[in-house]
């Protein structure tokens, strides 16, 4: 592409899921039903770990940091997508793109290692169980958080520095309802060669790593539950870690589907459909499987809010 092509880029226009006009009242409707019902069920799974003492364990501090993370990771994108509907207008600033991508990796990425820790955190506690709370002390899961924090954080300021070297040229139309760094970097009309490299190296590290560190966890709490002798036992110890695994299957199934979809299909308004699965629908599950699942959640909220059983 030609230099004298290029322009200087001010605003991009947001596609969305769909451009039919008769659907934009539907959309506006179901999506902020789905973006309030994220957010009280995640604040209610932080305000039962925060309130009750017998939920200060390292389990519940990692699922407070994960339920915080899943309200930041949809209103990302959520918020400006109901005022792109709501106003009819697609534009979303260059600045405001940036600060999208920027936020989009680091509560997308921190899902990912957060799920690992809590991964971890079931191994120690279904395979070493006498040493649990030695190796899972307050410092360990201090490092846990902040290196789960302080690695997503720096991936994704590396990965929108990156961003900000692309220069664009007359199409500016994103085929998304969020701005995502895979759709700037098709759209660039400068060398991306650097840009593609970052984010297969920073996929392969920051998304391979915490997944392998997940198969291997649960490798090791698959054999152990082996060992045990009674199925009541098997069952009592399996059901500690249900819902984490609930919530790892739905997260990556929806992910993987996402992106193995994508190679199949050239359609981008289905791709902006499918990303709604792990962005949108993964975090406002999440809080249901957790309560639903877990007796000790249920039983927090019920005396946070003074309800009898």
């Amino acid at each position: 592409m030609e230099p004298e092509n290029e322009t200087q880029t001010s605003k991009f226009l947001l596609r969305g899921i769909s451009e039919d006009p008769n659907l934009q009242p539907f959309l506006f409707g179901l999506f902020l039903f789905m973006y309030l019902v994220t957010v009280l069920g995640n604040l209610l799974i932080i305000l039962a770990t925060i309130s009750d003492s017998h939920l200060h364990t390292p389990m519940y501090l990692f699922l407070s940091n994960l339920s915080f993370a899943d309200i930041c990771f949809t209103s990302t994108s959520v918020p400006k997508m109901l005022v792109n509907i709501q106003t009819q207008s697609k534009v979303i600033t260059y600045e405001g793109c940036i600060a999208q991508v920027y936020f989009f990796i680091v509560f997308g990425v921190l899902d990912n290692f957060l799920l690992a820790v809590m991964a971890y955190d079931r191994f120690v506690a279904i395979c070493h169980p006498l040493q649990y709370m030695v190796i899972m002390n307050r410092r360990l899961c201090g490092y846990l958080l902040l290196g789960s924090w302080i690695t997503t954080a720096l991936n994704s300021l590396l990965q929108t520095l990156m961003a900000l070297r692309l220069s664009f040229c007359t199409d500016l139309e994103i085929p998304h309802f969020v701005c995502e760094l895979n759709q700037l970097v098709l759209l660039a009309c400068s060398d991306t060669f650097a840009n593609d490299m970052v984010i297969y190296v920073a996929a392969v590290l920051l998304g391979g790593g915490p997944l392998a560190g997940i198969l291997y966890s649960y490798a090791k709490i698959v054999s152990a539950i082996r060992a045990i002798s009674s199925a009541e036992g098997k069952y009592k110890t399996f059901s500690t870690c249900v819902s984490h695994l609930s919530v790892v299957s739905l997260f990556y199934c929806t992910l993987l589907g996402v992106y193995l979809s994508s190679s199949v299909t050239q359609n981008s308004h289905s791709m902006a459909r499918a990303s709604v699965m792990y962005s949108i629908v993964t975090p406002m599950l999440n809080p249901f499987i957790y309560s639903l699942r877990n007796k000790d959640i249920t039983e927090a909220l019920r005396r946070f809010f003074k309800v009898k059983p």
